[in-house]
């Protein structure tokens, strides 16, 4: 099934839900093909407004769809699927967004024949710049395609064993809120040597999108990259030594560590 003749209905308008929408309209999936279901409908009236249908209830974003993307938080899990037991059809494709919940477990709350998919983006979707991550079920592989093709649109795709789940969502999904901390303190820090807040910003995300892109790009290890700007006695390598000693890399790692431990402790 091409892309652009998908119908999909995203359950949860809330911020991950909503940016999931707002990518598949940049990547030129039609507004009419997308239905989004929240409680508060006024929250979503600028969606509303591009076209997308929005809906209070959530079985009407069900019915009819091809794709399903299941976009709550997981301990609304269970009520929303006994809500939707009844609309699933075999066939239909359930995309879980939801952390900690296993595929095995979803589909014992869902009628047979419904194909269930673990994705995990993150907010960058909405500017089709997500690390995406997909835990696909033993099925046809023309449909693994189809859902690696649709998540393409909105960024990179890797496809993985469910059991990395929960280390993507904390590397990838909450990812995305320890890089910003980094451009925040680096900012903060531009500040004190003398450039003004925007200036400063500015230059920080530039910065740190160049030095993803020579990774993204090259393939190469960050270590070789950081050699091009590190000479004998030089300023960089002060810095870089004095960030070691005061713990970056072993603050990042451990705090990594937490939020893996977490997630799998909340199981």
């Amino acid at each position: 099934m091409q892309i652009n003749k998908i119908n999909i209905g995203i359950i949860g308008g809330g911020n991950l839900g909503l940016s999931v929408a707002e990518g598949f309209l940049k990547a030129g999936i039609k507004a009419s093909k997308i239905t989004v279901t929240r409680r508060r409908v006024h929250l979503l009236e600028e969606l509303h407004e591009k076209g997308v249908r929005i809906e209070k209830e959530n079985s009407k974003a069900v019915t009819g769809q091809d794709v399903i993307i299941l976009a709550v938080k997981p301990y609304q899990a269970e009520d929303i699927l006994k809500e939707l037991n009844h609309c699933l059809k075999p066939g239909q494709i359930l995309l879980s967004l939801m952390t900690g919940i296993s595929i095995a477990e979803l589909s014992k709350q869902v009628p047979e024949g419904v194909l269930i998919f673990r994705v995990m983006p993150n907010t960058a979707v909405a500017l089709q710049e997500s690390m995406t991550l997909i835990a696909a079920p033993d099925c046809d592989e023309a449909v693994q395609k189809m859902v690696g093709d649709l998540f393409e649109t909105l960024g990179k795709v890797i496809f993985i064993n469910e059991e990395l789940m929960a280390a993507a969502t904390v590397l990838g999904a909450c990812g995305i809120a320890f890089a910003l901390r980094f451009i925040r303190a680096a900012i903060q820090g531009g500040v004190e040597i003398g450039f003004g807040a925007d200036v400063a910003q500015q230059i920080v995300a530039q910065t740190v999108k160049g030095a993803a892109e020579l990774i993204l790009q090259t393939g190469r290890h960050p270590e070789q990259e950081i050699d091009k700007v590190t000479t004998p006695k030089g300023i960089t390598i002060s810095g870089l030594n004095e960030m070691e000693h005061q713990g970056f890399s072993s603050a990042l790692i451990r705090g990594l560590l937490v939020s893996f431990n977490k997630l799998n402790n909340n199981k």
